[in-house]
């Protein structure tokens, strides 16, 4: 019963995961891409956070809230490299 809910979930999260990439490649700035990875990395914690619910372990649930810690890491530090005047 929770298969097809999950294959339209993963479908469509790899689609948005595949325009993100597309953003990530021609994106006109540094920020674009920034954001593009960021949002892959959302997308990506999203698939984890499914495939924990359907296979009843919540153990990945550990690596998707690392990989969130480390993306807003990411975030802030760019954040904070725009702030000192780098080159956007």
């Amino acid at each position: 019963m929770l298969l097809p809910s999950i294959i339209i979930f993963t479908t469509m999260v790899v689609l948005g995961i595949i325009f993100a990439l597309i953003r990530l490649a021609i994106g006109p700035t540094l920020a674009d891409r920034v954001v593009a990875l960021d949002l892959i990395t959302t997308q990506i914690v999203g698939i984890i956070a499914v495939y924990s619910i359907a296979i009843s372990n919540p153990t990945y649930l550990i690596d998707a809230i690392t990989i969130t810690i480390l993306s807003f890491l990411g975030t802030v530090t760019f954040a904070y490299y725009l702030g000192l005047g780098g080159k956007p």
